[in-house]
């Protein structure tokens, strides 16, 4: 870490080979570091456990909400710095002594090592309350969508031992995802860059702004600019002009939609819709974000077209092109309660009387995608880094070449592994015995519990390596639920849970391998990080349930999105979405929908078709090793180009890809000392102001119900977009062939 007190080169054995061989780390990460700085001091633990415990209680709050809202930890990083300065200022400097122990309240000047532990405390809470944590969505569909009378005991257990599951699977993960330089966590970067510009004094003599000064410009004009697309002209968000130049055509409201379509021509002022899915694009290693653009482009602009237009695959012009709603046969939206029993069981004659569910074409697609994206993962994984991690198994990381950032960690005590393996093995001890004491609330049996173990110990390391590497999430969601829908078919609850402990316990190991790495560019003591991740994480689990459980319980009709409610402030959407899930996966399954004579019976194909698609790949890059090009195509990355799509708009990806592509290929390429001193401080100053900007708006207006209405707050002036074009279909405000 940069300080005040550098240590020489010659001091710490710095060598011009030491550097991090990957350029972006090299330019953008200290390679200097005092091990004197105090970390864990009176005001970290003050203002970090503050901090998860605000964002853990607003974050809960707000995803009630029928306009949900995330506050990120970035709103903490900026808010904690002046709190911090002025604790420095006022807190006593007494040396006090404890049996034994001396500490003091104020060890002198708020640091910059002070500030990331605040941070990483303060990630936890958000990490457990933006949607991420699918233990409190399990809790929230139980209660209010099944109407189930589970325990709060039974509640508090299934959400930490998730979160104490996946880090264990981050402790045991660290030798292949943090130490190795090539596992480099390009959103990471991005921090950094911001905490060099709060904290780092920079010459007068340099040309241009300062870091700070830069960050603070573009922070404030992102805060006035966000007034525009998030309440007073929201229009900017999906600027669909074709939708304009021909209002009464379905087939150009459909090519042309930014919101309901194919998003062709489309585009978004609004930074928040550019970021909202694949994150900051300013972030994206270029090769990444050419992978992402070439599947984007292939699904979006040829393969889907063709099925839709020419082939009518899967009926699919008798439903939107584009929607993640379910249909019945003849368009009309699929009613899951005419199917259901009292114990949300599938109604096995009722569902033969009330018919198939059908999916929209861009839904079907987005699916197969997950197919391929599994597979593919495993295997180009295999491929690419199999050595590679046999090799780190077997020298357990010891003999490993350390570039400058580990090498100067090196100076710290490691966390022992078997500190991991205590809570690795104790979530997974106490998640068994939730299956077995809990069996009926809980649906999934214990042997479903150890496999769902198993998967998370197959795919977290693949998974982490495709993200650590390309800032892309390849989840697998649609896998897990697939597998054990398969399984245990009928069983709605059981596919939640199985989710959550066999995929959501790898998201919650990503986030914090992606702090450890973090703590590993900041130079932060490893006891101090374990420290702070598990105390924050016991802490946002304990406050995320006790809030949720509140509202569940005082709220009236929370999460009900009916007719009768279609008014009120907490229909939960982001809930409706898992709810939804959990009745295609688990309450109809896997089976009726691809198993034989199922109507998606043929795209379980991508299963193979994503295991091969890497293989030619890695062939041509062994026969052709001079050409760097070749390894950089990335299959599972391809695959993700249309991933999350819905949500995800092709036009929030195309916006993307275009932003991303003008940062990080031609500013890099073309003004790199541009790039190396403004291009992450601009990115989290972009993050920053609109988040500032959309809690003002939140609470000052929209939270008070000052809706705005006129032709500029519409968010889509597209509305044939959402029209089937099959002849005899028919659906309230759509013209019928």
């Amino acid at each position: 870490m940069a300080s005040n007190h550098p240590i020489p080169d010659a001091e710490r054995g710095v060598t011009t080979d030491d550097r991090c061989p990957i350029e972006e780390v090299a330019l953008v990460v200290p390679e200097t570091d005092d091990p004197t700085i105090p970390v864990l001091t009176f005001r970290a633990w003050f203002l970090g456990i503050t901090s998860c415990i605000v964002l853990i209680i607003l974050n809960t709050f707000y995803t009630f909400r029928t306009q949900p809202l995330t506050i990120s930890a970035i709103l903490m990083q900026i808010a904690v710095l002046p709190i911090g300065k002025f604790m420095a200022a006022i807190l006593p400097t007494k040396d006090y002594n404890f049996f034994g122990w001396h500490f003091t309240l104020n060890p002198g000047p708020f640091n910059m090592k002070e500030h990331v532990i605040i941070t990483i405390f303060a990630n936890c809470g958000v990490s457990q309350g933006n949607g991420d944590a699918y233990s409190i969505g399990a809790i929230t569909i139980m209660k209010a969508y099944y109407k189930q009378s589970l325990s709060f005991l039974l509640a508090l257990f299934i959400v930490l031992t998730t979160q104490i599951m996946g880090y264990g699977w981050a402790g045991i993960l660290r030798r292949y995802l943090v130490n190795p330089v090539e596992m480099w966590w390009p959103s990471n970067l991005a921090q950094v860059s911001l905490f060099r510009a709060l904290h780092e004094k920079e010459s007068k003599a340099s040309k241009g702004f300062t870091r700070i000064q830069f960050f603070l410009i573009a922070m404030g004009v992102s805060f006035l600019y966000y007034a525009l697309p998030g309440y007073l002209f929201t229009v900017l968000t999906f600027f669909s002009w074709i939708c304009y130049a021909w209002p009464h055509s379905i087939t150009a409201q459909q090519i042309g939609s930014g919101y309901h379509g194919l998003g062709i021509g489309a585009f978004t002022f609004d930074w928040a819709g550019i970021s909202a899915y694949h994150g900051s694009p300013l972030v994206a290693p270029f090769s990444s974000i050419l992978n992402v653009g070439v599947g984007f482009i292939m699904v979006i602009y040829i393969i889907l077209p063709i099925c839709y237009w020419k082939y009518n695959t899967f009926d699919a012009r008798k439903f939107p092109i584009f929607s993640n709603k379910l249909f019945t046969h003849d368009g009309q939206k699929y009613d899951t309660t005419k199917i259901l029993t009292k114990d949300y069981d599938l109604n096995i004659d009722a569902y033969s009387k009330y018919g198939k569910l059908y999916l929209s074409p861009l839904f079907a697609l987005s699916i197969a995608s997950g197919f391929a994206r599994f597979t593919a993962t495993l295997t180009h994984v295999a491929l690419f880094h199999g050595r590679d991690i046999l090799r780190q198994s077997k020298s357990a990381m010891g003999n490993a070449k350390l570039d400058v950032h580990g090498r100067l960690m090196k100076a710290y005590k490691q966390v022992p592994e078997w500190w991991f393996l205590i809570l690795l093995f104790g979530s997974m001890a106490l998640s068994i015995l939730i299956a077995l004491v809990w069996k009926r609330d809980v649906q999934l049996p214990w042997w479903g519990m150890i496999f769902a173990f198993v998967l998370a110990f197959v795919v977290t390391l693949p998974i982490g390596i495709i993200q650590a590497t390309t800032n892309q999430r390849t989840g697998y969601d649609i896998i897990a639920q697939f597998m054990i829908g398969y399984i245990l078919p009928g069983k709605p609850i059981a596919n939640l849970l199985f989710k959550i402990y066999g995929r959501i316990s790898t998201v919650h190991a990503l986030s914090f391998l992606s702090d450890l790495k973090l703590g590993h560019y900041m130079k932060i003591p490893p006891r101090c990080m374990y420290t702070a991740q598990l105390v924050g994480t016991l802490v946002a689990g304990v406050v995320n349930l006790t809030v949720a459980w509140w509202m569940l319980d005082n709220i009236k009709d929370i999460c009900m999105d009916d007719e009768a409610h279609h008014d009120s402030p907490w229909t939960c959407p982001k809930y409706r979405v898992t709810f939804d899930a959990s009745v295609i996966w688990g309450l109809i399954g896997p089976r009726r929908l691809f198993g034989p004579g199922g109507l998606y019976r043929n795209l379980v194909w991508l299963f193979l078709i994503g295991a091969v698609l890497p293989v030619p790949v890695w062939v041509f890059s062994k026969i052709y090793p001079n050409k760097k090009w070749i390894r950089l195509i990335n299959i599972p990355v391809i695959s993700y180009g249309f991933s999350g799509m819905p949500p995800a708009t092709p036009t929030n990806v195309a916006s993307w890809l275009l932003t991303g592509m003008i940062f990080n290929y031609f500013v890099f390429r073309f003004h790199k000392r541009w790039w190396q001193k403004y291009n992450y401080v601009l990115s989290a100053a972009l993050d920053a102001g609109t988040a500032f900007m959309g809690v003002l708006i939140f609470f000052a207006l929209q939270n008070a119900g000052h809706s705005l209405k006129w032709w500029g707050t519409e968010l889509d002036h597209c509305p044939l977009a959402t029209c089937p074009t099959a002849p005899g279909i028919v659906v309230d405000g759509c013209p019928v062939f």
